[in-house]
């Protein structure tokens, strides 16, 4: 299957731009389901991605992106996405060898589709799997509430953060953006457990909400399979489930 193949040379950013262009063809940018697979593959810092991309004459068949980012400098995300199994296998094959310039035995956070979960697992030595769901804000069930405790703040790499400190300063609420693109922002919450009950979760995240509405992207909540009170307060404040579903493996590659 190498003829299949357009490997991206990371110094010569055309090379990418090109590949960014054929991968377009198999992604929606309007659709929560491809949401972070569009962030990564077409908006993320071309200095700090690689891109493979499979093809049978004109038309792509998959590609994979190794991504590295802020928040592990030693395991970069890889997103996959194929037509067939055997395109996805010849994928991994070829990006997390070391042929295809990876270092032996690295840690991946590789997110990929139900339909080819199995041929990720057999790629790497997994310690972690996920199944998600794929949450979308519906503008027509939103109220926001104006909490006067939450303030702003910023996360490490720069992006926008929100938060609630306790008395002694420490931080028990925050909400913020794992990634944002032109179309879409993924949103997070965390809450200490000793303040939960109290609607503080609700509070940042409703401030995190309104600032990624106002940059012009619509608000992404990725759920885990069998976390319902995450989804319970997704749901609260007007987020619906796309339908659409996304796994991702945590592993070393063989």
């Amino acid at each position: 299957m190498s003829e299949w193949f357009t490997p991206q040379e990371q110094e010569v950013t055309q090379d990418l731009e090109e590949l960014r262009r054929k991968v377009r063809t198999m992604l929606d940018l309007s659709a929560p389901r491809d949401g972070l697979a569009a962030y990564y593959v077409l908006y993320h810092d071309p200095a700090r991605t690689r891109l493979w991309v499979a093809e049978r004459g004109p038309r792509v068949e998959g590609f994979l992106a190794l991504c590295q980012t802020g928040w592990d400098l030693f395991r970069p995300v890889g997103v996959l996405r194929a037509r067939h199994i055997d395109v996805a296998w010849a994928l991994l094959q070829r990006g997390l060898s070391p042929s295809g310039g990876s270092p032996a035995r690295r840690p991946y956070y590789l997110v990929t589709t139900p339909d080819i979960l199995g041929v990720a697992e057999e790629a790497l030595e997994v310690e972690r799997v996920s199944l998600n769901r794929i949450y979308y804000l519906d503008l027509r069930r939103y109220e926001p509430e104006i909490n006067v405790l939450v303030t702003p703040a910023q996360a490490a790499n720069g992006s926008p953060r929100f938060v609630i400190r306790s008395r002694d300063t420490r931080i028990v609420a925050e909400a913020g953006i794992n990634w944002q693109s032109p179309h879409f922002a993924e949103v997070y919450v965390q809450t200490d457990p000793e303040v939960q009950g109290r609607g503080w979760g609700k509070a940042v995240l409703d401030a995190c909400i309104i600032w990624v509405l106002r940059s012009g992207a619509i608000p992404l909540y990725v759920v885990a399979e069998g976390n319902e009170p995450s989804a319970r307060l997704a749901e609260s404040v007007g987020f619906v489930d796309s339908g659409a579903r996304e796994c991702t493996v945590e592993g070393i590659a063989k």
